[in-house]
């Protein structure tokens, strides 16, 4: 069985491979489009997918760096209820609105689920030693209220909104805002199963 920090460091080497790859892709596509390089990497940068990949890659790295393989760091938990929720979120809402080829569909099938998978593997088989507070999945939801005001403020700017469930001009304002505002309910919900779940092993130990 691996430790705590080698399942780390090989949770942030599949997250980190995935991103270069999605960044190739969307960089190639901007480059194809005529709109240049540039342009398919800002549009890397706008997808909650793609962001939320990141931030396990980077709790990932901390934890293969940590004598305990991170099991208790701070924005862990953010982390990997965000990045499940990306990936139910993508098979129950837009695993039908494209039909990716090739190394895209690669790209797309470990953006949305060998990373989630793997990420949840390592809450589940090292969850954290120390006690959750019964609040921090209130401040763990800081991740997805700053990528929603992102994504509009980006979204207002540019005319870009990356997912259909966030699309003013299509949508409305307030129809967003509702969308948005269920989403978090279930993360936070999400959340609060991740936390039962690590208080529930704690006690055990």
């Amino acid at each position: 069985m691996p430790t705590a920090r080698s399942y780390a460091a090989l949770l942030a080497m599949l997250a980190i491979a995935t991103l270069l790859l999605q960044l190739a892709l969307s960089i190639r596509l901007g480059i194809e489009s005529g709109q240049g390089a540039l342009h398919g990497a800002w549009q890397f940068v706008g997808y909650f997918t793609v962001l939320t990949n990141a931030l396990v890659a980077w709790m990932a790295l901390r934890g293969a760096l940590a004598a305990d393989g991170g099991r208790d760091l701070h924005w862990r938990g953010a982390a990997v209820t965000a990045i499940v929720l990306v990936g139910i979120g993508y098979h129950l809402l837009l695993r039908h609105v494209w039909n990716p080829q090739g190394a895209q569909w690669l790209a797309d099938v470990l953006l949305h689920y060998a990373v989630p998978a793997a990420a949840l593997a390592w809450w589940l088989a090292f969850p954290p030693r120390a006690g959750i507070a019964p609040r921090a999945p209130l401040r763990w939801l800081a991740w997805p209220l700053g990528y929603a005001a992102y994504a509009l403020a980006r979204g207002a700017l540019t005319g870009f909104y990356p997912y259909p469930f966030i699309d003013v001009p299509a949508l409305g304002l307030p129809r967003v805002l509702a969308n948005m505002a269920g989403l978090c309910a279930v993360f936070l919900a999400t959340a609060w199963l991740l936390r039962a779940y690590a208080g529930a092993r704690l006690r055990r130990a």
